[in-house]
C-alpha cells in the first residue's frame, strides 16, 4: 500500500476518536479535541491527493478508498450532531442517501464490462470541502460557546443551520450531477 492510501485509511482510523471526543460527556474539552482530529483527518484528504499526484501513486484503489473515507468521517460528524441536536436528521438523511446513491454508481460502472472506475468530480469535490469547512465552523461555535464560554451570546443554531442548508444543497447538487453524467452506466453502455 503506497503513501496516499495509507493517508486515505489513517483517515477512516482517526473517525472511532472523532466520535468519542465528541459524544462522551466526561472528556474534558472533548468538543475541542474532536475539532482537532476533525481538522487532522480533513487535512488527510488534501495530503493524500496530493501526493499521489505528486508521486505518481494513484490506484485505483486510492479512488475508491478515498470518497469512501471522506463519506465515512462526515457520516460519523453528522449522525453526532444529530445527536446532539446541532443538525435537522432530514438535511443528514438526504446527505447519506447522495453518498449511498453515489457509491452505488461507482459499483455498478465498476462492475461494468468496461470496469469504469469513477473518481471524484469538481462537484464532489466542492461538496466535501465546504461540507468539511462546515462542520469544523459548527465545532468552533460550540468550542466558543460551550468549552470556553467565549462567546455566550452567539446564535449557534441559526448559523448551523445555514450551513447544514448549504451543505445539503451543494450535496444534492453535486448527486444530480453525477447522476447525469453516468446515466449511461445504467443502461449499459460506456460513458
Amino acid at each position: 500500500m503506497n503513501l496516499a492510501n495509507k493517508l486515505t485509511l489513517f483517515r477512516v482510523i482517526l473517525v472511532p476518536f472523532f466520535i468519542a471526543a465528541l459524544m462522551i460527556p466526561v472528556i474534558p474539552f472533548g468538543t475541542t479535541a474532536a475539532l482537532v482530529i476533525f481538522a487532522l483527518a480533513s487535512i488527510t484528504d488534501m495530503l493524500d491527493g496530493k501526493v499521489a499526484r505528486k508521486y505518481n501513486m494513484i490506484t485505483d484503489l486510492g479512488k475508491f478508498l478515498d470518497p469512501l473515507a471522506d463519506k465515512v468521517l462526515v457520516a460519523a460528524a453528522l449522525i453526532c450532531f444529530i445527536e446532539l441536536g446541532w443538525a435537522p436528521a432530514w438535511a443528514v438523511w438526504l446527505i447519506m442517501a447522495r453518498e449511498f446513491m453515489v457509491s452505488g454508481i461507482r459499483l455498478v460502472a465498476a462492475g461494468s464490462k468496461e470496469k469504469i472506475v469513477i473518481a471524484a468530480n469538481i462537484w464532489g469535490k466542492l461538496k466535501t470541502a465546504s461540507t468539511m469547512v462546515a462542520i469544523c465552523l459548527i465545532l468552533i461555535m460550540h468550542i466558543l460557546t460551550g468549552d470556553f464560554g467565549v462567546l455566550t451570546g452567539m446564535p449557534v443554531q441559526p448559523i448551523t443551520d445555514v450551513l447544514i442548508y448549504i451543505c445539503t444543497f451543494l450535496t444534492a447538487l453535486s448527486g444530480i450531477i453525477y447522476l447525469y453524467d453516468y446515466r449511461a452506466v445504467f443502461k449499459g453502455t460506456e460513458h
